[in-house]
């Protein structure tokens, strides 16, 4: 679909990486025009493939930032309209959007183009691999997890990222102190978050009498969080810190 360079790279792992259970499954949907042009232009400069060949050096890769700047880390970003108005509202914040969704990789692309945000790199591929492979720890100063697929049947249930192994790395990837936000409309999964969450040694809950958050004032509304809302769903917000 690219030429070499010039996109995000179908499989960007490859066979460098064990196959091993994924939490997420690409989603194959036309990529318009305005889409495949903002890649073909803005790729080679602000996005990232995930290979896990090497370690980011996160202050070369938000060289238009200062480098004590802090990156915040947000997996899975859907068409990317809420993180560019996240990026739009905290401008000295760099913003390390993760996906495999190729549309929506355009499309944040073209919002942070049209906006003039400078701080959003977009990462192709999986996010496991990105805090595994190519994080320094305690590289990220927050970790964004907003609606994740929910996998709700029984058997999939082991495709949830939201489990300890994943909070293992979260933790490694995290300054001391820092933020791991998570939220989600399906209420099974927000207690198996709320459950591992409050379990593990190096998270502690912000919320007064620990249990659910409320909703912050700067996570805008996602398009999958409208998409639950219409259906009656309850959302649930999760502010734990690494200690």
């Amino acid at each position: 679909m690219f030429a070499p360079g010039a996109g995000p790279a179908p499989d960007p792992a490859g066979a460098h990486h064990e196959r091993r259970i994924r939490s997420f499954t690409p989603r194959r949907s036309r990529v318009t025009v305005a889409q495949r042009a903002a890649l073909r232009r803005l790729w080679p400069r602000w996005g990232v493939d995930v290979d896990g060949l090497h370690v980011l050096e996160l202050e070369k890769l938000f060289d238009t930032l200062p480098p004590d700047a802090p990156v915040v880390c947000e997996i899975g970003f859907g068409m990317g309209e809420a993180t560019a108005e996240m990026a739009a509202a905290d401008p000295d914040t760099g913003i390390l959007a993760v996906d495999v969704h190729t549309p929506g990789q355009g499309n944040l692309l073209r919002l942070a183009e049209r906006d003039g945000l400078t701080n959003i790199r977009v990462a192709n591929g999986d996010a496991i691999i990105l805090l595994c492979e190519m994080l320094h720890p305690g590289a990220l100063s927050g970790l964004r997890v907003y609606f994740p697929d929910p996998w709700p049947k029984k058997r999939h249930h082991k495709r949830r990222i939201v489990q300890p192994e994943f909070l293992d790395l979260a933790a490694r990837a995290l300054k001391p102190g820092a933020p791991l936000h998570l939220a989600t409309d399906w209420e099974p999964y927000a207690e198996h978050m709320l459950e591992v969450l409050t379990a593990h040694p190096e998270f502690a809950n912000t919320a007064p009498g620990g249990g659910f958050a409320e909703k912050p004032p700067e996570r805008p509304r996602t398009r999958f969080e409208g998409q639950g809302l219409h259906k009656g769903h309850t959302v649930r917000d999760l502010l734990f810190r690494r200690v």
